[in-house]
């Protein structure tokens, strides 16, 4: 179990698997305006839409909506088209890049497991120049979306197979979303949540293990003589 002191709390993990949307970055403008355009073609409300969107799939969204938009083609045209959709399409969350670098400075196994397709996903990597994860598993890769724990499960899989068989076979989530949170949590991982789209009580009711407000409350290094163990401590914890 982690050892808890104060408001911060510290635990060894193999590595890290993120969310993109919500938790690197923040592209809500550009989301809100691509689902603005999308219900203007199919007659609904964007605002309705955006009520059950944040966190899963858009061909997910698009079978309750439209079931005839609802295929890769469709969605992965759409969602290119995202990150040029406004003159300041995203913005970086707190503390995220810095923490991407020191993951790398430190061969931190990390991974992205989004909802977007693989489209949308090279789109924010490019726009905004963010470090590249060394794997990554988008909509196109998984049957059903989170809350479904398949994407996480199968990155989760991936990373302890690269992660040289060290000691520590913890994973770590990082989520913004309560359906990221549940599908973190049955894929076998601890999940840490930032406060950025969602509040503290909504991501522990979801099972999040630990939420802070963005990425600054979070410090890694490396396990003294460690081959593939990161010592992980998060601070300000709700």
């Amino acid at each position: 179990m982690p050892s808890v002191t104060a408001m911060s709390t510290t635990h060894e993990f193999a590595g890290v698997l993120f969310d993109i949307d919500g938790t690197i970055i923040d592209s809500t403008e550009a989301i809100v305006e691509n689902w603005r355009r999308i219900g203007e073609e199919i007659g609904i409300d964007h605002e309705v839409i955006l009520q059950t969107s944040h966190g899963r799939r858009s061909i997910d969204v698009l079978k309750d909506l439209d079931p005839s938009r609802a295929n890769w083609e469709y969605i992965s045209a759409m969602e290119s088209k995202i990150p040029s959709l406004c003159k300041n399409p995203a913005i970086e969350i707190l503390g995220a890049r810095a923490l991407l670098e020191t993951l790398n400075s430190l061969h931190t196994p990390w991974a992205i497991v989004t909802s977007g397709t693989n489209a949308l996903l090279n789109g924010w990597l490019n726009v905004l120049r963010l470090p590249r994860p060394q794997e990554v598993t988008v909509a196109e890769d998984v049957r059903i979306g989170k809350p479904d724990p398949e994407g996480y499960y199968k990155a989760h899989t991936r990373l302890l197979q690269q992660s040289g068989g060290g000691e520590v076979k913890d994973v770590l989530v990082v989520e913004d979303a309560p359906a990221g949170v549940k599908a973190g949590k049955l894929a076998g991982c601890y999940v840490l949540a930032v406060t950025t789209t969602h509040t503290v009580d909504q991501l522990k009711a979801a099972g999040a293990d630990w939420v802070i407000p963005d990425h600054r409350f979070v410090e890694v290094r490396r396990k003294d003589e460690s081959q593939g163990t990161f010592t992980f401590t998060f601070n300000n914890v709700y």
